[in-house]
């Protein structure tokens, strides 16, 4: 793992206080209808888990896990299924619930296959937008924070299976090496 230090971007308090936000729309925007929760692992279960208890709209909730091939930087488009959900959403509203959208290749392919499951709509709520490296147009429905750059980690984030634990959001400042800066994200 490269020489880095962790800076404090988004607190507890914040999040929690947004969590709290798009669950009051969610629950406007859904009340009476038959909707499922579908997380993304892995990054999502703890937005997930926060969100789907401030809900009072009854959903149920399923899990999906997409792998998208590149490096570690960049999404190359080579996506793969490797957990599918184990639930009919045929006809059902399905409210996708995603830790971070940047490129928006990922989250177009796992649209696109959802809807091919003929589910009644079909919507995004992303805990990170990272709007300005978006490639292809993805509609985020429900955006929890817009932030422009930076490597994050935190409340489901992790780098390297590491600090997904952490209560807070931060942004990953590598250490000069050689007298180079490593890039960010």
């Amino acid at each position: 793992m490269k020489p880095h230090r962790l800076v404090p971007k988004i607190s507890p308090h914040e999040i929690q206080r947004r969590v709290d936000a798009l669950a009051a729309q969610i629950n406007a925007d859904y009340q009476g209808k038959d909707l499922v929760l579908v997380g993304v692992l892995k990054g999502a279960f703890i937005f997930l888990a926060d969100l789907v208890r401030r809900l009072e709209v009854r959903a149920e909730v399923d899990f999906i896990r997409i792998a998208s091939y590149g490096s570690s930087t960049e999404s190359c488009g080579h996506i793969a299924l490797t957990k599918d959900l184990e639930c009919s959403i045929e006809g059902r509203e399905v409210l996708v619930v995603e830790d971070i959208v940047d490129t928006g290749i990922t989250m177009l392919w796992l649209v696109r296959h959802l809807e091919s499951r003929n589910p009644r709509t079909v919507k995004i709520c992303a805990l990170i937008d990272k709007y300005e490296r978006r490639k292809v147009h993805v509609p985020l429905h429900y955006a929890g924070f817009r932030l422009s750059s930076g490597f994050i980690v935190g409340y489901g984030l992790d780098f390297a299976e590491k600090y997904r634990g952490l209560q807070g959001i931060y942004e990953v400042e590598f250490d000069a090496v050689e007298g180079h800066h490593v890039g960010h994200v």
